[in-house]
């Protein structure tokens, strides 16, 4: 393995190249290595998979996920060879158009590989392979994100962002799936973080029961779910909203440090400058000093 783990804020998702590939009877890959990390749904036949001394039988539901830069061999069954709807991205874009012909390359001669190239990987461990019972599901979630492996140009631009907002739509739908729940927060907190962030923005929050109570979860739930999803409580992640949204008018307005105060809801501007001062380290003209 050459590649190197990202950094979570820099998760992106980018699609190079997306397809339905049939096997022949007894087709092999050959050992190969991606430069990008890779997906693939088995929809139809049998076959297997060798990679860093494991092998998985696959059959119609096996989802196999490559990180980049990992030997792998694909072999076909003799009777009923599989069919792969596959896909190969990056975490993040990765130009490498100055090196290869195509963005989604794969390298066959190892002594040649440029290891520079290789992709990040994801921030956490994924399951080399699952199987998925609604294939049709996963299936139409591929084709909508079908593309050439070809450059983006003037011409393609329009289509490639909707192709790139759909894939991206599949990968949230792929992490859920295939991440614990020790990883990834309670999917009903986006939901709950979308309506308190547009509540903060209109400077109008409810009380915190409101939000559990929609929730028909018991407040220290709640509180728990919360934290897991945010790295924070209620009360820290609204302080922490509003500050961010006072840095920017200290940064981009004349307004007054009493006056910001009150066009963010802060109860005074003393409580304002020491919340402030508590979570950024500054007061707040020293911040809006030290941004001239």
């Amino acid at each position: 393995m050459y590649n190197r783990r990202m950094k979570i804020s820099s998760l992106n998702p980018y699609v190079y190249y997306a397809t339905r590939y049939p096997f022949s009877k007894g087709q092999s890959s050959a050992p190969r290595i991606c430069y990008g990390s890779s997906l693939y749904l088995i929809s139809e036949g049998h076959g297997v998979i060798h990679t860093c001394g494991r092998t998985h039988k696959t059959r119609p539901g096996s989802l196999v996920y490559i990180p980049p830069g990992q030997i792998h061999e694909w072999i076909a069954d003799d009777r009923d060879p599989m069919v792969h709807i596959c896909c190969y991205f990056d975490w993040h874009f990765v130009d490498r158009q100055a090196r290869f012909e195509t963005p989604s390359s794969i390298c066959y001669d190892f002594p040649q590989l440029h290891t520079d190239m290789i992709g990040p990987s994801f921030y956490y461990p994924i399951p080399e392979h699952s199987t998925v019972e609604r294939i049709r599901v996963w299936t139409e979630l591929f084709e909508g994100f079908y593309t050439a492996n070809e450059y983006v140009s003037e011409r393609t631009m329009m289509r490639n962002l909707k192709v790139q907002s759909r894939f991206q739509g599949f990968i949230e739908h792929f992490l859920s799936f295939t991440l614990n729940e020790a990883q990834i927060p309670d999917p009903r907190m986006d939901k709950l973080l979308e309506r308190l962030d547009q509540d903060l923005m209109r400077g109008r929050p409810e009380p915190l029961e409101h939000y559990y109570e929609d929730l028909k979860i018991s407040r220290g739930y709640f509180f728990e779910l919360f934290k897991h999803a945010t790295g924070m409580s209620p009360i820290q992640y609204m302080n922490r909203f509003r500050i961010n949204r006072a840095k920017y008018d200290l940064r981009n307005s004349q307004l007054s440090v009493t006056e910001i105060a009150e066009k963010h809801d802060f109860s005074s501007v003393h409580y304002f400058s020491r919340l402030f001062h508590q979570i950024t380290g500054a007061s707040p003209l020293q911040y809006r000093r030290g941004q001239e």
